[in-house]
């Protein structure tokens, strides 16, 4: 049980770090090859950790849309740089999250 709790704790952190420093780097900073492998790294992290079976079908419906906003978004905003960084970061940390929850979404479906 402890270790279940921890690792909700682990990607409950994971998941606030990774938003905030979306928004950081988006807004302020701007992206590099670091900034993006880390954002991949915590969106993993979140989806291993953080999203349990009840909550995996909100979070993929969420998580789809924000990646599709985000993409197509990014299109809208051209003219105004901040922000479509900020959404290309917001889709490098759900991109991975969102593939690795409907994996294991997937995966317990077969279980039955």
């Amino acid at each position: 049980m402890a270790k279940k709790r921890k690792g909700n704790l682990l990607g409950s952190w994971s998941f606030l770090i990774g938003v905030i420093l979306a928004l950081v780097f988006g807004l302020f900073v701007g992206m590099d090859s670091r900034i993006t492998y880390v954002l991949v790294v915590l969106g993993i992290i979140v989806g291993l950790l953080n999203i349990n079976d009840e909550e995996a079908g909100p979070f993929l419906m969420a998580g789809t849309v924000l990646v599709i906003v985000s993409a197509l978004g990014q299109v809208v905003v051209a003219m105004v740089p901040p922000f479509q960084v900020t959404l290309q970061a917001l889709a490098v940390l759900f991109v991975p999250a969102t593939i690795i929850v409907a994996l294991k979404h997937v995966f317990s479906l077969a279980r039955g």
